[in-house]
């Protein structure tokens, strides 16, 4: 039986490198990410197994953590690296926006 890790929030920074560390220590990664096409070069290089979950969606993160379930066994390990940017100049950022990127990150 092999160790599952699932990075949610997968991208090409430290979530990749991450991902890339847990398969050489014997992990099966499980990568999640809002858009999954961008994680295909990343999950063919480890054999990782991908997964569409918007972070900030309580509904996809209980999905996410059924579909794992199902297809990998329950992680012993969950990395959670999501993040939301927002960019202007302080007086004109939306403060909804604003609450979404410290909800999110």
């Amino acid at each position: 039986m092999t160790n599952t890790a699932l990075i949610v929030g997968a991208g090409s920074g430290l979530s990749a490198s991450l991902a890339r560390l847990l398969t050489k220590e014997g992990f099966t990664v499980a990568l999640a990410a809002r858009q999954i096409d961008k994680l295909s070069a990343l999950t063919q290089e480890i054999g990782a197994v991908s997964f569409a979950a918007d972070a900030s969606k309580p509904d996809d993160v209980n999905r996410l953590f059924q579909q794992v379930e199902e297809k990998l066994g329950v992680p012993e390990v969950v990395i959670y690296n999501p993040s939301w940017r927002v960019r202007g100049s302080l007086i004109e950022l939306d403060p909804a926006d604003v609450a979404k990127t410290l909800e999110i990150t």
